[in-house]
């Protein structure tokens, strides 16, 4: 392999793509700066771009004339596919099929929580093409048991080729703060502003928690309908304790994060969602729904707090007996940064993907010192 080898990493680069976005960042931005003979270099691949379907069309046919090119130029070694479900399965699929007709090797990542009933769902031409796509990938990644038992069941994929992979995000706990010194209780909400994560149920949980609990800060960072949002806390008279800030980069998030008492995702469904990951990297203590992957990694009451997906006053319990019981808050933030060093530390990740790269692509990308370092 040419020193200027590389391996495509495609996903959508906007926030839209959430997760794969995310994950897509943290692999590209850990590798060598030095792209040594031996190594591949990763390059970010857009499949989406920020507008609407109709505009990503002409980014998934940027994408696919650079994987032609790539080809051309012998230097594209492979193609890891970053995939949800829904219109990212076929945008993706698109460039499944043109990786099998040059040859090229692709990892098929999948992170949908919802794959299976949109699977479900599907005319039978199109549950026949979502098989096609995963089993022309030379490996498919998942994010635990759930999805696995999926792909093998339904969608008929050889077990040999269905590989377990926990997801990694590097270490936030270089942006610490003194938590505990501030006596308002500060709650965090990160991601996609959606009733799916349930930030209507959320906010319908915080006039309890005022009313009990008296001063606290609940900051609500993500992209979505703002407004929507902004007008139901002002109609619950919770809009005094709650801050929106609109979508964040990855260094504002980190900072929230620091400053945060406790990370809450009331989500209906998910797979293992990246920002849980970041908390517990942060040692911050986490409240969330035991759905998709969740409850397969964390315990209640040891590593995270679960509450009942679409139920308020649940929601409203798992912040109050945070909020009044410091002693469980320390024990999660401890026992949730262990099983991040053990389970998602970026250096672990890295070298997971850089094993499965050099298997089925023959060249992996190298990682930085920095990160070797950890």
């Amino acid at each position: 392999m040419s020193q200027n080898s590389f391996i495509y990493v495609a996903c959508p680069l906007s926030p839209m793509g959430g997760g794969m976005f995310k994950v897509t960042e943290y692999l590209v931005q850990s590798q060598a700066d030095d792209f040594l003979d031996g190594f591949a270099q990763l390059r970010a691949l857009d499949t989406r771009g920020p507008g609407n379907a109709i505009i990503s069309l002409f980014f998934v046919s940027v994408a696919l004339i650079k994987i032609i090119a790539g080809k051309i130029s012998g230097k594209l070694v492979g193609v890891h596919v970053n995939m949800a479900e829904r219109l990212s399965l076929f945008r993706k699929g698109i460039i499944v099929f043109l990786c099998r007709i040059l040859h090229i090797p692709v990892v098929l990542h999948l992170h949908a929580a919802q794959l299976p009933n949109c699977y479900y769902s599907l005319p039978k031409l199109f549950k026949l093409l979502t098989r096609h796509i995963f089993s022309s990938s030379a490996t498919c990644l998942v994010l635990g048991q759930t999805s696995m038992k999926f792909l093998i069941d339904e969608l008929k994929i050889d077990p040999k080729k269905v590989v377990i992979l926990n997801n990694g995000v590097p270490d936030l706990s270089v942006f610490n703060s003194s938590r505990e010194d501030n006596k308002v209780f500060r709650l965090l909400f990160l991601g996609n502003l959606s009733e799916r994560k349930g930030v209507s149920d959320l906010l319908r949980a915080l006039p309890q928690v005022k009313y009990e609990c008296g001063q606290m800060l609940v900051t609500i960072a993500g992209g979505g309908d703002v407004i929507h949002y902004q007008e139901l806390a002002q109609q619950l008279g919770v809009d005094d304790i709650v801050k929106f800030t609109g979508w964040v980069d990855q260094k504002k998030a980190a900072e929230l994060l620091a400053d945060a008492d406790t990370l809450i995702l009331p989500s209906y469904d998910e797979g293992l969602p990246l920002v849980i990951l970041e908390a517990l990297s942060a040692s911050v203590p986490v409240i969330c729904t035991p759905v998709g992957e969740i409850p397969t990694v964390l315990t209640d009451k040891f590593n995270a707090c679960f509450v009942t997906p679409g139920d308020s006053t649940s929601i409203a319990i798992g912040i109050i007996n945070l909020i009044r019981n410091p002693d469980l808050r320390l024990k999660l933030r401890n026992n949730g940064r262990d099983i991040y060093l053990r389970e998602f530390a970026m250096a672990r990740f890295f070298e997971n993907i850089a094993v499965i790269h050099k298997k089925q692509f023959g060249i992996c990308a190298k990682a930085s010192s920095s990160l070797i370092s950890q």
